[in-house]
């Protein structure tokens, strides 16, 4: 990257006019690959899951699953977009070593599915992303670049391939450019990519987990000079594998754009690599054109023609999406809409369901979720997801708080613990003794030490003012390390000097 100073974001916003576009691939949950029977399973030993159809061997012939057909078309309809009544496959051609036919089974100008929107919330708005095309294709193999320090190939002195992942479906979700977003450029991306991800999720058809790969991101962004009515030319951020950073993906090349056509410098059609340490991001290689990847019609399938009949059996048969289902879950909880939008940004509204379920109450729920456990995972720069606690934990730790076990201070103590991976909350509180303390008798002589430590505010609560009582006990609760019950320190502080509370 170059190393000219960047100019600020607010100075960039003001002069240009950012477009920026999102294709999003699903790996489908399907039991075998898309055109053969090879399982799909996450995480078996490299080369153990393939067969001559989808390493390419002669001879070989593939036949679509029927499965990953459906799903496909259920994506379309809950992206409300039009379902083809007669589509096909085609080869597109490249040489990678992770593409065992040098081609991939793809679709080309005949999708499944076109034409849909899906609608977002950014900053209580509601911003409408236009989607181009759904289509189905199969997934390439995995490489991996050993012997660097960066894990790329520049610098490794091997690869290694693993073909497991070759042949799985794989669903690309493409939209069409998003003009007239301005300085929410980021907070769009990020917003699209999370309910995208929601709706996918609630249909079943895949698990959508980023840092397995099975939903992966490319991020494209030009910038235009405000008053110009021709686009800028684009660049495309490949394979960025969470929420939080294709936020951040937008954001960088927004600047380093910036910075070039600032210098006097011309953007170039590149895919880039984001990096997550840094924030920035790298070139990768030119861009190729639909031409240089030589389309033609996959001579070894048949058309698809979905029934009419199916497809509207289909659509009937979708669930509650995602945003539909929100509204419920404010009304259940009683939200208003700025209250409902901060946990939507969060990313808590599924994390806080689940801790409902588990048996505490929509406040105790999001108390832990948008409070510590929001600015712990802000501090890491991770998802909720990733802080190694779950609903279960919450709903438990809330538990001991309401029966007066802990209290909020002890409890955050705790919390810590479960994160660490020590156990649950119980058996933290146990193994470390934080419970809270109110039985009079361990407490007496901790009051009785805090009165006589601060005679004046003792004669000043004998006197009647009772509010003084609290400095009181503050004494005991920093005596006790804040295991003392506060109440019942109160009550004792009163009893003992006399006053009526």
């Amino acid at each position: 990257m170059s190393t000219t100073a960047l100019p600020t974001y607010e100075d960039v916003v003001a002069r240009y006019e950012p477009v920026i576009g999102l294709e999003t691939h699903v790996e489908l949950g399907t039991n075998t690959k898309m055109f053969c029977g090879c399982p799909t399973g996450f995480g078996a030993e490299p080369n153990t899951q393939v067969c001559p159809v989808c390493l390419g061997l002669p001879g070989s012939l593939p036949v679509a699953n029927k499965a990953a057909i459906e799903a496909t078309i259920r994506i379309g309809l809950a992206l409300n977009c039009s379902i083809a009544d007669w589509c096909r496959f085609a080869r597109k051609n490249y040489f990678y070593p992770d593409m065992p036919k040098n081609y991939q089974i793809s679709q080309y100008d005949e999708p499944l599915c076109v034409d849909g929107w899906l609608d977002v919330e950014v900053d209580g708005e509601t911003v409408r992303i236009g989607i181009e095309r759904v289509h189905l294709e199969e997934d390439t193999g995995k490489t991996l670049h050993v012997g660097g320090a960066t894990g790329r190939i520049h610098g490794a002195t091997e690869s290694l391939v693993d073909y497991n992942r070759a042949g799985i479906p794989l669903v690309e979700i493409v939209t069409k450019p998003i003009p007239g977003t301005g300085d929410r450029a980021p907070q769009v991306a990020r917003a699209y990519v999370t309910e995208l991800r929601d709706v996918i999720r609630s249909l079943g058809v895949s698990d959508v987990r980023m840092e397995q790969g099975s939903l992966r991101c490319d991020v494209n962004t030009s910038l235009t000079p405000v008053g110009q009515t021709e686009w800028g030319t684009r660049t495309e951020t490949k394979n960025v594998n969470s929420l939080r950073s294709v936020e951040r993906a937008v954001r960088a090349e927004m600047l380093r754009q910036a910075s070039v056509l600032d210098t006097g410098g011309r953007i170039v059609q590149e895919t880039r690599h984001f990096h997550e340490d840094s924030g920035d991001t790298t070139s990768g290689r030119s861009k190729e054109t639909a031409t240089d990847y030589r389309y033609f019609p996959e001579p070894d399938l048949v058309p698809l023609a979905p029934d009419a009949a199916w497809v509207a059996e289909l659509k009937a048969a979708l669930p509650e999406l995602p945003r539909v289902h929100r509204k419920r879950l404010q009304e259940q909880w009683g939200l208003t809409d700025h209250d409902m939008q901060s946990v939507v940004n969060a990313g808590a509204v599924e994390l806080i369901e689940q801790t409902i379920a588990a048996g505490t109450t929509p406040a105790g729920a999001r108390k832990w979720w948008l409070g510590e456990l929001a600015r712990r995972a802000n501090e890491s720069g991770v998802e909720l997801t990733a802080l190694g606690v779950t609903p279960a934990h919450v709903a438990e730790l809330q538990g001991l708080v309401d029966s007066g076990k802990l209290n909020d201070k002890l409890a955050r103590t705790v919390l810590e613990a479960v994160a660490a991976g020590e156990g649950t909350p119980t058996e933290v509180m146990t193994a470390k003794g934080l419970g809270v303390v109110s039985d009079t008798g361990a407490l007496t002589a901790a009051v009785d030490e805090a009165i006589a430590a601060n005679p004046d505010i003792a004669a000043k609560v004998r006197d009647g003012k009772v509010a003084a009582a609290g400095a009181l006990v503050g004494a005991v609760m920093k005596t006790t390390r804040g295991q003392a019950d506060a109440r019942t320190v109160r009550e004792l502080i009163l009893s003992r000097l006399g006053a009526q509370g």
